[in-house]
């Protein structure tokens, strides 16, 4: 993987011309704007990116802005996964071939010199980024688009804009050149369902009619309009994972859990009551955006 910035230890010269050469260089722009500074990630780092990322084996991993591919390569060995490197430069794009075939995986990773908005993130399992904050920013709602509900990305050092993450975390980087800053951020995003909309619940067993649900939604946060008294209060979504409760004031009382999938959701609940049973709701009309 590659950054083009450096850290804010050096001076503002350099961190300046290395911003505006790492803008050129993600977008694959061809200005010289002198070196880019390739920053590879540390290699605990690495580790704990893919560990977060729960790979399994067979899933496809791809890393933007490859560098010498250590991402791909080590999901690869360590986790059996498929991965796929995008990086623009291709003396890069050669080293991380030559480092495939060392490794023993040169079957299962491939790298491709070119811009990394040209990548399809329609089967990708997991999405990992050292990216520039703008490039993030300009990736967001391809991701969001094109990766399935469930798919996860994670970042080293820089996030998502307001897409807060479900899991941030600290790791150490032990390598001697990362000593400017050894203390290195990564986060995590599970890509939510697209649950906006309006929505009619059906459980059993049944309290008499259907529930209407009118939903909001931005990233994994869920909101329900209507009367706060009887709307009900949506956790986080995790991928396609849903959970709600339904307050006491209203004839759906109670705890709901379950999965979303295109206009349907289905699952179990537990009424105020202490009753369980299952539940459903179909959506009316086309999906709307997670971040309209």
């Amino acid at each position: 993987m590659r950054l083009g910035v450096l850290k804010a230890a050096a001076s503002a010269a350099l961190l300046a011309g290395a911003l505006a050469a790492g803008v050129a260089r993600a977008q694959g722009s061809h200005v010289d704007l002198g070196p880019d500074p390739y920053v590879p990630t540390p290699t605990t780092v690495v580790a704990r990116m893919l560990e977060l990322a729960g790979i399994a084996p067979g899933d496809l991993v791809v890393d933007l802005g490859s560098g010498d591919g250590r991402l791909v390569i080590a999901a690869a060995r360590d986790y059996g996964a498929r991965g796929v490197g995008f990086e623009i430069d291709r003396s890069l794009v050669s080293e991380a071939e030559a480092a495939a075939r060392a490794a023993g995986v040169a079957a299962r990773v491939r790298f491709e010199a070119r811009d990394l908005f040209q990548a399809d993130l329609s089967e990708v399992a997991v999405l990992t980024l050292y990216l520039l904050p703008a490039t993030n920013l300009r990736l967001r709602p391809k991701i969001l688009a094109e990766m399935r509900p469930g798919a996860r990305v994670v970042s080293h050092q820089f996030d998502l804009g307001d897409w807060l993450p479900d899991h941030a975390e600290r790791v150490l980087a032990v390598e001697d050149w990362a000593g400017i800053d050894r203390d290195r951020l990564v986060y995590l995003w599970i890509v939510p369902a697209k649950v906006a909309g309006r929505w009619t619940l059906l459980r059993e067993p049944s309290p008499g009619t259907a529930l209407a649900l009118d939903l909001d939604q931005r990233y994994q946060h869920v909101a329900a309009r209507g009367d706060p008294a009887l709307a009900p209060r949506f956790a986080p979504l995790r991928g396609v994972e849903v959970r709600f409760t339904l307050p006491a004031a209203s004839p759906f009382a109670g705890e709901y859990q379950g999965t979303a999938a295109r206009d349907a959701m289905h699952g179990t609940f537990v009424a105020a009551d202490g009753t369980r049973g299952t539940w459903r709701a179909l959506r009316e009309g086309a999906a709307a955006a997670v971040n309209p």
